[in-house]
């Protein structure tokens, strides 16, 4: 993928460490050609980043809460100080109270439900809506990060699956919505990954273990293979691509039962 993406430039949101789904494919876009930002939230993950971002020729970072209006006009005024236009963003951002992420969905909380569906949909049209003006003249690629727990069961998930299936909805409308500016907005649905965020979900070294277990490509997706398949929806190929919902879950999600083996 040398030079797919050589002379553009873009956002990217939600690199927690160097296992996190956002910096694989910041990797893959950095080899590709591109030239990146990045944003953070909080002097911790700063400095987490602070060093990933020097590996790949980036002195740009931005601290940015997706929950505060001020902090994402400041962060979004800095960036078109840098750049008048960019290419494309990238949203890996997700956030669910940890303690409502085992047991029942049924006893989700108010507050962790506005919480989880501010933090992990509608601030992929927040920001979406202030990219906008970056890209409406020469078009671009908004990306953002789901998992299939939108549309099926996974224990424990709860909440989240109902915040990536907004998330998923989003992704279509503001497709619509962008497509006559030659904006693309796509997600990419990877399998279970061993992130941070990952982590944080009740059962989940099960999870990986079952779905690499019976995954038709017999095991989970790499973060090498995620960021491939974003380099491929940010570069010229991609251009007619939108609206998608990207599995690279390495088969999973035809399955209608595990494998012989293990059932």
């Amino acid at each position: 993928m040398t030079n797919q993406l050589s002379g553009k430039r873009g956002l990217i949101m939600g690199v927690a460490n160097e296992r996190s789904i956002a910096w694989g494919i910041a990797k893959a876009m950095h080899e590709a050609g591109a030239e990146l930002a990045f944003t953070y939230q909080g002097d911790a993950f700063g400095k987490r980043l602070e060093p990933l971002a020097a590996s790949v020729d980036s002195d740009f970072m931005l601290d940015v809460d997706v929950t505060d209006d001020a902090s994402l006009d400041a962060a979004f005024a800095a960036l078109a100080d840098k750049w008048p236009t960019i290419d494309f963003v990238v949203h890996a951002i997700a956030f669910s109270d940890k303690s409502e992420l085992t047991g029942r969905f049924l006893d989700t909380s108010r507050s962790n439900f506005k919480n989880s569906l501010d933090i992990s949909a509608y601030s992929f049209i927040d920001v979406a809506r202030r990219a906008h003006p970056l890209m409406k003249d020469n078009g671009g690629t908004l990306l953002t990060v789901t998992y299939q727990g939108s549309n099926r069961v996974v224990p424990n998930y709860n909440v989240m699956g109902v915040a990536k299936a907004a998330l998923e909805a989003a992704t279509r409308y503001l497709a619509n919505d962008l497509g006559p500016d030659g904006i693309r907005v796509n997600a990419i649905s990877p399998g279970p990954m061993k992130t941070l965020a990952g982590a944080a979900i009740g059962g989940a070294r099960k999870t990986y273990r079952f779905t690499e277990q019976n995954t038709p490509m017999r095991s989970n997706a790499t973060l090498a293979a995620v960021g491939g398949t974003a380099v491929y929806l940010a570069s010229d190929a991609g251009t007619y691509t939108t609206g998608e919902i990207i599995r690279v879950d390495g088969g999973f999600h035809v399955l209608g039962m595990p494998q012989q083996d293990f059932m």
